[in-house]
């Protein structure tokens, strides 16, 4: 049995493998532009005639011209099937097994593709009729120039439910495969789209696959797309990417994923020509593997309103599994009750510059959605956004990219909530030297170096209470010896419940574990070891006395000591947290970790030193 290939298996292959690759093999290739050249391997020459396209070559010496199967096939002299089967190889594609139906199936594609040229071509006349003459006033108050309606291959499909449908029975197209094309409502008849805009919709290779149409006046819906049909997928499918990826790869263009279709055609005629839309319906993960395979960070240009911040969400939710080193994406923010249509009408292209000057990463974006609502001063509320940012890094499949988010959500969240100093005191760059503005007497004034010391000590000891203290302690000023622990025992924090064993419970044993790869880990097992032999003849004698004790108070024996030497941020927070806590009617009753600072409050105003002095 003869091997058929379908069109997709082939399209696939040549989306995997870049024909300048399978070039640059056997011949030395050099830029010429946005493109390549090299001097031709199928005839002897010493300037170089021979171009190298997107998805097809051609020598002007010799005449040669293909694409990537061609090349293989004359420079190799192999069949046509034994070429697909090297690049497929190469690929890491399956070949598909002999088949019955796949010569049916692939002289199905060619008659259903010839069926919408043909509608294309149908429609785009019907736009010049006089039955059209208020969708082209349409048009025009959209702004929309001839060119352009040229450019985009824009159409009109008028009342009349029978007229395409003879149009292509005349040219010998049978009423089945008008419908299987999409064309139809049902086999037995019925337009799909009638006193409508048309919009071709494209596959990547620019052959018409599917059409959109906008209804006039107050007819609802408004926009409707083709059904699915053999050659179209709504999912699998973005508006204007046969465009856009020639602007991408030819002009250097950010490829901009915007909402509809109105939207792509107003950018591209004010000169952002890699624009893109899903089809009426939300970005896809397919949808955004298109995106990667034209450009490594897409830019998603989505409404400022609420529907577009849950979109956006939708979205870096989707791509987050799919994130790796050399793809991510972009997002920016259209200012609140414009689209990329009325923008560019109303302001002009440059205000578009300007929003597209100010994208910003995945990261940042995931960052800004979750945080919203987020009352920095609740440690509660902290707290939880902290565990939503962990879960969606933890969505990334790449375990070393999903530590790097972690680690740097981490960041912008000390960085946001970080206390600012008090007003009229200076922030200093160590407390160390800092005083302390408290009615006792001068040993509470003293010996700040020894109670950061202690502060570290304690959470070696008990790690579990980053759960309350992170924020409070990532705020200290500390030496750099300290703050390289203080790293440590935050990275290990963020790790915690993706460990076993004792490097689960035990900083030291994960910094361990870790420091014969990173030399940073390392170090901070030396430090700790030696911060925990310091004070380990009072940590044995506490010990001796009530091993309990040492777990029980250790939450306010750690607020007592950054009480003394950070007091005026921490009365100031522990006040703000308790009016938060009362404002809030959920709560019946203070959480323990607020009531284990307000006891230490009150300590400290009385003047107590803390359990270890």
């Amino acid at each position: 049995m003869a091997l058929v290939f379908e069109p997709k298996f082939l399209d696939d292959i040549r989306d995997a493998i870049p024909l300048r690759s399978v070039i640059g093999r056997r011949t030395k290739l050099e830029r010429s532009g946005n493109q390549w050249k090299a001097c031709c391997p199928f005839h002897g020459e010493k300037t170089p005639s021979f171009h190298i396209y997107d998805d097809h070559f051609h020598c002007y010496g010799c005449g040669v011209h293909g694409d990537i199967f061609s090349f293989v096939m004359q420079s190799e002299g192999l069949s046509f099937p034994e070429a697909v089967a090297a690049l497929a190889a190469e690929a890491g594609l399956d070949m598909p097994k002999p088949d019955a139906g796949a010569v049916e199936r692939s002289e199905e594609s060619t008659r259903l593709r010839d069926i919408l040229s043909e509608a294309a071509q149908f429609y785009r006349k019907a736009l010049t009729g006089n039955a059209a003459r208020h969708a082209r006033a349409y048009l025009r108050e959209r702004g929309l120039t001839q060119a352009t309606i040229d450019h985009f291959g824009l159409g009109w499909a008028d009342a009349d439910h029978g007229a395409l449908v003879s149009h292509l029975k005349k040219s010998g197209h049978n009423e089945r495969d008008i419908f299987k094309a999409g064309l139809l409502r049902t086999e037995k008849g019925g337009a799909a789209f009638f006193s409508r805009i048309i919009f071709p919709i494209h596959d990547r290779r620019g052959a018409v696959i599917s059409f959109g149409g906008r209804a006039m006046g107050q007819a609802q819906p408004k926009y409707v797309n083709g059904t699915e049909t053999p050659l179209f997928s709504k999912k699998r499918t973005l508006y204007n990417l046969h465009n856009a990826r020639q602007a991408v790869l030819k002009d250097k263009k950010d490829l901009l994923v915007v909402e509809g279709y109105m939207d792509v055609i107003a950018l591209s005629q004010a000169g952002f020509t890699a624009g893109v839309a899903p089809l009426g319906t939300a970005v896809t993960a397919e949808q955004i593997d298109l995106m990667w395979r034209e450009s490594s960070s897409p830019i998603i240009c989505l409404d400022g309103d609420a529907a577009g911040s849950r979109a956006s969400l939708r979205v870096a939710e989707l791509a987050l599994p799919m994130l790796r080193a050399d793809r991510t994406l972009r997002f920016c923010r259209l200012p609140q009750g414009e689209d990329p249509d009325s923008l560019i009408k109303n302001h002009g292209p440059n205000a578009m510059k300007d929003v597209l000057a100010r994208s910003h990463s995945l990261h940042d974006e995931i960052f800004m959605l979750l945080r919203q609502g987020c009352d920095g001063r609740v440690p509660e509320q902290r707290a939880a956004l902290r565990q939503r940012l962990d879960a969606a890094a933890e969505k990334i499949s790449d375990k070393t990219l999903g530590y790097e988010y972690r680690r740097s959500w981490r960041d912008k969240v000390f960085e946001s909530f970080r206390s600012a100093p008090s007003p009229g005191r200076a922030r200093t760059k160590n407390l160390a030297s800092r005083t302390i503005d408290l009615p006792v007497n001068s040993v509470v004034q003293q010996g700040n170096a020894a109670r950061l010391d202690i502060l570290t000590e304690i959470l070696l000891r008990h790690p579990a209470l980053l759960d309350d203290v992170e924020q409070a302690y990532s705020t200290l000023d500390l030496p750099p010896d300290l703050a390289l622990l203080r790293e440590g025992l935050l990275e290990f924090h963020a790790e915690r419940r993706h460990l076993s064993g004792e490097t689960s419970t035990s900083p030291i044993a994960w910094f361990e574990s870790e420091g014969e790869a990173q030399e940073a880990m390392a170090r901070c097992a030396q430090f700790g070891r030696a911060l925990l032999d310091k004070y380990d003849a009072r940590a044995r004698s506490r010990r001796d006395n009530d091993d309990s004790l040492l777990v029980i108070n250790a939450p306010e024996r750690w607020w007592h000591f950054y009480g003394l030497v950070n007091f005026p941020a921490f009365s100031q927070e522990v006040r703000k947290d308790v009016a938060a806590a009362l404002s809030d009617a959920t709560l019946k009753t203070f959480p323990d970790a607020l009531k284990a600072r307000l006891t230490v409050l009150e300590r400290l105003k009385a003047g107590e030193p803390p359990d270890d002095i």
